[in-house]
């Protein structure tokens, strides 16, 4: 490419790589760098096209890509600031709650031990491993409508287990909130214990 044409193409075309870059980054600024950063790279590799048209869309392509990487590094950048400056709100856990923790999952597991395998297995791919219907199925090699109905059943399933057994199918949540409902005071179920 020569100079003249590479003047003609950086004149012609500059406003749309612009234009492009602002509105995916955001930024002035950023638009700039990333419009000249894909002429300088257009300049540096001597890349001939068979028109100008051709060079055109290339530019375009390329300035779109580095501008979508550039917004999604600042928006990276942004959450890992907002997550370093925020405040620690986590709860301190107590050995009490600890324990409780721990029999709470061994009251789970014991309920999905429960489970029929085909059901058992559906939902551990579903909540514990997060996968989606589709890949349940693919997994297992049955249909996504399938997948669905063993969800639900071992879900009712799991409601009914926990119902007869007096379990928390909600975990340490709503034993923490009868732990902390407990009477403070020496009156414990009315007598008094002074």
């Amino acid at each position: 490419m020569s100079q003249i044409e590479f003047h003609k193409l950086y004149n012609t075309v500059f406003p749309i790589l612009f234009k492009v870059a602002y509105r995916i980054a955001n930024s002035e600024e950023a638009a700039e760098d990333l419009c000249q950063d894909a002429f300088f790279r257009l300049y540096e590799k001597n890349m001939n096209f068979p028109s100008l048209d051709d060079a055109k869309y290339w530019l375009i392509r390329v300035v779109k890509n580095a501008a979508l990487n550039y917004a999604k590094r600042k928006e990276r950048e942004r959450k890992a600031y907002q997550k370093a400056f925020r405040e620690d709100t986590r709860v301190q856990e107590t050995g009490e709650m600890t324990v409780l923790k721990k029999e709470i999952r061994a009251e789970i597991q014991n309920a999905l031990n429960l489970l029929p395998e085909n059901l058992r297995v559906v939902l551990i791919l579903k909540e514990y491993a997060e996968l989606n219907y589709k890949e349940i199925g693919k997994t297992l090699g049955i249909s996504e409508g399938n997948v669905k109905v063993r969800v639900f059943r071992a879900r009712e399933r799991l409601a009914n287990i926990f119902e007869a057994g007096n379990i928390s199918p909600w975990g340490i949540q709503p034993i923490q909130m009868a732990v902390n409902m407990t009477p403070l005071s020496n009156e414990v179920e009315g007598t008094n214990v002074s």
